[in-house]
């Protein structure tokens, strides 16, 4: 049987196929420069980290990744409700402790090995192991999920979700856990949690990560071997002419991809990239800017309107400022914006305001979550109440950057400062680089007191927000709420979908009481692709696979 949480994921389903529908309608020629037929040229914001999927946590290393591995479980393309990947079936003890995978057979890695239950168990072993400081803090996500490594099995943080794994026979893995955990099954999803050769990963040396100062060096599996089953291969990465080329895997298990090869083209600025698809000299990018979707559209591209699955927020530190430990003050700067106003006007069509972390089409939001809606009356009397009437904050925003949930972020923070001096909130802009300081200054040192960011959600499970967000104490938020940690953690562990629900309800509550930061905002993100690209699914994951892709006449 597959244990899918399908009553969560239901609506994501719906828009999802809506959005799938929409690309059957044919855009218009694009020019000849359009390029190879048989070669899709993808522009990319950014460079990728490295391809080793256990060390990446950004969407620029994860787009070529997404197309040389594969997970356990997969995601319907569209949508957030899972489906066979690697394994075709998965079935949880009745304590949520075991995993038992029925995984699939006749799948081989690039380098010809088989994948099998071995493999799979060797994966896992390897994460759990991992040698270094160095390597385990780049593991972000399997960090966030399994809670820990081998070495710190029984100190006072307690044992991590991983015990154990068992090839039971050739194609049944086994997973045993210390607890219950219930992001599964939807996290084994995670791309981050892909599978690679257990023979490309000693060959290459994959778990030799050193630290130098803030940079960190990867072994040659990260950076010219990645090895995984996926429908494309590695073919290369030339950094001085900025590209990743990938090209078709000819022994892929499945539907054989319909292109030949695939190349990402690193263009970092946003205009650049607006006018090389204008003029046909790429095929496509993602996160266009809202105002650059009838240009785009006029030149015969088609810009896809993903579902929306993200949150931008708010963030506070209470840690540098004495004023915002009180609850009423961070209450007050939640009543001062104007949330519908900076939807309206600062984000794409679409966008709508936020009042809970926890998305609408996700078990666990809840219409009984305290709202602080616009009032700067009200902000006014709190903060006079709590003694911060000459409240300043340092206020850091990042730069050189578009999210999905933020395609502006100096214009947003704009418009939030104006809505926080209106309220008598003397704020200072930090502008920083979202590469250069701005996620170590939040994320690493505490540097400021409030801050702008946001999430896309991996998969579809109310922990993946509030857990990732407020699950335990970060330097980003800078509290330590025991009550809110409990009620994240109980609901975390609770097996049966409709109790894990109500507990995910109940924490919401809590967290829209104690406001250990301001939701905002949520928006449909886009994808645009040429005229002549179909089979392109966009997807509310941002979890896009080229597989299915083609390219000619429309």
């Amino acid at each position: 049987m597959l244990h899918s949480r399908v009553n969560r994921t239901r609506r994501l389903a719906l828009i999802g196929l809506a959005g799938a529908l929409a690309l059957s309608a044919c855009a218009s020629e694009r020019g000849e420069d359009a390029g190879n037929a048989n070669t899709l040229v993808f522009g990319a914001a950014g460079a990728p980290k490295n391809f080793d999927p256990v060390f990446n946590d950004d969407g620029e290393s994860f787009r070529p990744i997404r197309q040389m591995y594969e997970t356990l479980v997969a995601y319907k393309p569209g949508t957030a409700e899972l489906e066979p990947g690697l394994a075709t079936e998965w079935t949880p003890s009745d304590d949520g402790t075991t995993w038992t995978f029925k995984l699939r057979e006749g799948v081989k890695f690039h380098d010809g090995t088989d994948f099998n239950a071995e493999a799979v168990c060797f994966n896992f072993d390897r994460w759990y192991n991992m040698p270094g400081a160095a390597a385990q803090s780049q593991m972000i996500y399997y960090g966030d999920v399994f809670e820990g490594f081998a070495e710190n099995k029984g100190d006072a943080s307690g044992d991590p979700v991983y015990k154990s794994c068992e090839a039971k026979d050739e194609h049944t893995a086994v997973l045993n856990l210390n607890e219950a955990k219930g992001a599964f099954p939807d996290a084994f999803g995670l791309t981050s949690l892909s599978m690679s050769s257990p023979e490309a990963l000693k060959e290459h040396n994959a778990d030799e990560v050193t630290q130098s100062g803030e940079s960190f060096n990867y072994p040659a599996y990260a950076n010219e071997h990645p090895t995984g089953t996926g429908p494309f291969k590695f073919e290369s990465y030339d950094k001085s002419a900025n590209t990743i080329t990938l090209t078709r895997n000819d022994d892929y298990w499945g539907d054989k991809p319909k292109l030949e090869k695939i190349v990402f083209r690193v263009i970092p600025d946003e205009n650049a990239r607006k006018q090389d698809m204008i003029s046909g000299q790429i095929d496509g990018y993602d996160l266009p800017n809202p105002a650059d979707y009838q240009a785009l559209r006029d030149s015969g591209a088609q810009v896809m309107v993903r579902p929306t699955f993200n949150i931008l927020y708010l963030g506070i530190n209470q840690k540098n400022t004495p004023e915002l430990k009180d609850e009423r003050v961070r209450k007050a700067i939640e009543y001062a914006i104007n949330k519908e106003q900076l939807a309206k006007n600062q984000l794409p069509e679409g966008a709508s305001a936020r009042y809970q972390f926890v998305p609408e089409e996700t078990d666990g939001y809840t219409d009984d979550v305290e709202k602080h809606e616009h009032d700067v009356d009200k902000a006014k009397q709190l903060l006079k109440e709590a003694g911060a009437e000459d409240l300043k904050l340092k206020f850091y925003v990042p730069t050189e950057v578009s999210r999905p949930y933020m395609p502006n972020p100096v214009d947003i923070a704009g418009a939030v400062s104006d809505n926080l001096d209106a309220a008598g909130i003397n704020v200072e802009m930090v502008q920083r680089p979202w590469n250069g300081g701005f996620k170590d200054d939040i994320q690493k040192h505490g540097n400021h007191d409030i801050h702008l960011l946001g999430w896309t959600g991996d998969y579809g499970d109310a922990g993946n927000f509030v857990g990732t967000f407020f699950g335990r104490e970060k330097a980003e938020f800078g509290f330590n709420d025991k009550e809110i940690f409990k009620a994240l953690a109980d609901a975390d562990a609770t097996v049966d979908d409709e109790g894990q629900k109500k507990a995910y309800e109940e924490a919401a509550v809590k967290i829209s009481e104690y406001v250990p930061a301001v939701p905002l905002t949520s928006s449909p993100p886009a994808i645009v692709v040429g005229g002549d690209v179909q089979g392109l699914v966009p997807s509310p994951l941002t979890d896009e696979r080229f597989v299915s892709v083609s390219k000619g006449q429309s």
